[in-house]
């Protein structure tokens, strides 16, 4: 199935989505004077998405196991399996090539959603089991940008997927991010190693650089923090505001909601300004974020971690909202 490029509208905003990793291109958002703004940080051309020139995951849906995976491999029922290792040894995001490197089937197009469907065969980058999953992108009343999951498999599995479009609220990939205000409702998070697996603690975030329970500029303790890449331990149950994010100049405010136990915030920091965008602007170091929600990362190997196993019989499914205002 070739790469095809739809277009959605709703609650004032405007969204362009390809199968190709049923990835999101562009989001156009009001600000405050009310000029329109793509927030979506990406490429230019499906061409480059396919030919991957710098940042893999602009855009896509991860997985089937978002994040990371310490050692590239786990135990499930007294097997162990051995997965793709793409990242130092680690497995990120399924593996070299995952969900968000195939073509999904598109289900239905309606002028204010899309719906993709994939099989994930058993034995893709050494997953057990055939992964059947479906994902709906919707733009609401709300001026919400709705991503809703769900997931079955024929046998034992992982499952914890994820949405990882990157964002820029000035609409310019060009800029850093570093004023954006950002605010987590997380008393902890997890630590991680140099590789950026989890060290196994939840740590309290309070005395920390990991402190976002007040809106804070993300550049003020990043330095302390040496860049975000982590995790944040969210409370609470059901579909509930998590987080929310600020830029000051344009006046474009983002709210995430979602029903999963954690949000990974990652603040760009391997841009390194080698490679173009849209319009032909350079992607710099910290010009653009990530914020995905989630089941907490290498869950697999932590037995006091959210569980990520999916067994024939259940549905896995997650629902996450950004919603603009300004």
């Amino acid at each position: 199935m070739s790469p095809a490029i739809y277009t959605i509208r709703g609650g004032g905003l405007e969204m362009t989505v390809t199968n190709y990793g049923a990835r999101v291109l562009s989001l156009q958002v009001p600000g405050k004077d009310g000029a329109m703004a793509d927030v979506i940080v990406g490429y230019a051309s499906l061409r480059e998405y396919q030919d991957c020139p710098g940042e893999r995951f602009f855009g896509a849906a991860v997985g089937r196991v978002a994040n990371r995976i310490g050692g590239a491999a786990f135990t499930l029922d007294g097997r162990q399996y051995r997965l793709s290792a793409n990242d130092n040894g680690n497995t990120l995001h399924g593996g070299f090539t995952g969900i968000d490197r195939v073509p999904w089937t598109v289900r239905e197009v309606r002028p204010d959603a899309i719906k993709f469907l994939l099989k994930d065969p058993d034995g893709a980058e050494g997953w057990p089991g055939n992964l059947d999953i479906e994902l709906s992108y919707s733009l609401t009343p709300e001026k919400a940008f709705k991503v809703e999951y769900k997931a079955v498999t024929d046998a034992p599995t992982l499952c914890n997927l994820s949405h990882h479009s990157f964002f820029n609220l000035t609409g310019d990939a060009s800029r850093p991010i570093l004023d954006h205000e950002l605010q987590i409702a997380a008393d902890n998070y997890l630590p991680v190693d140099g590789m950026l697996i989890p060290t196994g603690e939840v740590r309290p975030v309070e005395g920390t650089p990991f402190d976002f329970r007040s809106a804070k500029p993300i550049g003020r303790d990043i330095a302390e923090a040496g860049g975000y890449d982590h995790n944040w331990c969210l409370g609470g149950e059901g579909l509930r505001r998590v987080a929310c994010l600020r830029e000051p100049v344009s006046g474009r405010v983002m709210v995430i909601l979602t029903d999963q136990p954690g949000i990974q915030f990652y603040s760009g920091n391997f841009f390194d300004g080698s490679y173009a965008g849209k319009e032909g602007r350079i992607i710099g170091h910290r010009c653009a974020l990530a914020l995905e929600t989630q089941k907490w990362p290498d869950a697999i190997h932590h037995s006091a971690f959210p569980d990520i196993i999916l067994r024939p019989g259940q549905t896995y499914s997650h629902t996450c909202i950004y919603q603009f205002s300004v």
